[in-house]
């Protein structure tokens, strides 16, 4: 059946999650040859680099091998079934879609400033080097879900504040100025939100949340954003596979 990818992931998430979805759909097993190419790119109407890059991100997540000369098969990973790797690197509005939620951003605050000396050191700054912060927070039903702080180097984004829509994607945002993030690097704890955020945002009911502070670096390897999302505990889960 033809299946043509309508969404607003990047192209190579979206083949990436439809592929794997292929995987599960007709049961292939540890060992199974993946349809060719050609079989893949008529399926879903898609050019064969935009695939290519999609399965790159299946080998990279071990769901995948090559075999050269013989093609790609399913891996013995691809029979470990976790819920939501938290290796998988997406951005926060894809995320929780992934979940089943209709998030709605709303825009706490956004501001040019000097860089708190973690920001700056995470971001690789120079001196006097400023950033641009966004104070974000995601909602369901009306419900906090999310709360966000991102931080970006002012030199990448050199347009006005006021003439930017900040309400949608920072990684499609910092993709039309060059610097779409492509990978992080994390760590994650399990928090209270900060008590001024609390007070400042009526957020007492959020209870504890699970901070992601990463690091997003753009295909070069430049630092473009330094983010901090808090993540409600009642409404998200990760899981991790140990290999």
């Amino acid at each position: 059946m033809d299946e043509p990818i309508r969404d607003s992931r990047t192209l190579a998430i979206q083949l990436r999650d439809r592929v794997a979805e292929l995987i599960r759909a007709e049961g292939l097993k540890p060992g199974d040859k993946l349809p060719t190419e050609a079989q893949l790119t008529k399926r879903f109407h898609i050019s064969r680099p935009a695939l290519r890059e999609a399965l790159k991100l299946l080998e990279q997540d071990d769901i995948i091998y090559v075999e050269h000369g013989r093609g790609r098969f399913i891996s013995a990973m691809s029979a470990v079934q976790v819920d939501r790797p938290i290796t998988v690197f997406e951005s926060v509005t894809d995320m929780t879609r992934h979940y089943g939620y209709k998030p709605v951003n709303k825009v706490l605050s956004i501001s040019e400033e000097d860089p708190p000396p973690t920001v700056s050191e995470k971001l690789c700054l120079e001196a006097k080097a400023r950033v641009i912060r966004i104070e974000r927070l995601r909602l369901h039903d009306e419900q906090p879900i999310l709360y966000c702080i991102d931080y970006v180097p002012r030199a990448i984004i050199p347009t006005k504040l006021y003439d930017i829509d900040w309400s949608g994607s920072l990684l499609n945002l910092l993709e039309q100025y060059r610097h779409r993030p492509r990978m992080s690097a994390a760590t994650v704890s399990s928090i209270m939100l900060p008590d001024d955020v609390i007070e400042r945002h009526d957020l007492r009911d959020f209870g504890p949340a699970l901070l992601i502070a990463e690091t997003c670096f753009d295909a070069a390897g430049k630092p473009v954003n330094y983010a901090l999302d808090y993540h409600r505990g009642s409404h998200f889960t990760f899981s991790l596979v140990r290999k």
